[in-house]
């Protein structure tokens, strides 16, 4: 199996990678993997929808409680080498998991990490920090500053 997940340096690719994918719409994932060749692969686990508890805490330090339950979605996707990639995504996207399952698998392959980074995690990184951008100016335009005049009494 050539896999580029050897030690902390693949794990951090694949953590970063999937920060990334999670943000981005389906449709652009699409778009960009529409770019690549993509090599044989069979999906190991059908995407599927499903509820996962999210937990909190009280304080955000206290004891944790079951806070309540999230639909997901997720998938398995093997590459022809061998690679294993898996997809999780907020929400009932099967689409998306697959594909976020499919970008995971890639990211590890030595023949094809160059260019899902390149051509798929970086244009949508670049998209996602340009939306942030955008947000944060347009909640600074509607920030309000108060102060306090202070009377000149001694």
């Amino acid at each position: 199996m050539s896999t580029r997940d050897e030690g902390e340096g693949g794990k951090a690719r694949r953590k970063a990678a999937m920060a990334v994918l999670v943000q981005a719409d389906a449709a652009e994932i699409a778009a960009h993997l529409d770019t690549i060749a993509l090599p044989a692969h069979e999906n190991l686990r059908e995407a599927e929808n499903g509820l996962v508890m999210v937990r909190g805490r009280v304080g955000g330090d206290g004891a944790p409680f079951n806070l309540g339950e999230a639909t997901i979605s997720r998938a398995a996707v093997r590459l022809a080498s061998g690679e294993v990639g898996f997809g999780y995504t907020l929400g009932r996207d099967r689409d998306k998991a697959r594909m976020i399952a499919l970008c995971d698998a890639l990211v590890q392959s030595r023949d094809f990490a160059d260019s899902v980074e390149a051509k798929v995690i970086a244009p949508l990184r670049t998209a996602i920090s340009a939306r942030h951008a955008q947000r944060a100016a347009e909640a600074a335009a509607t920030r309000v500053d108060f102060y306090t005049m202070v009377r000149g009494e001694g």
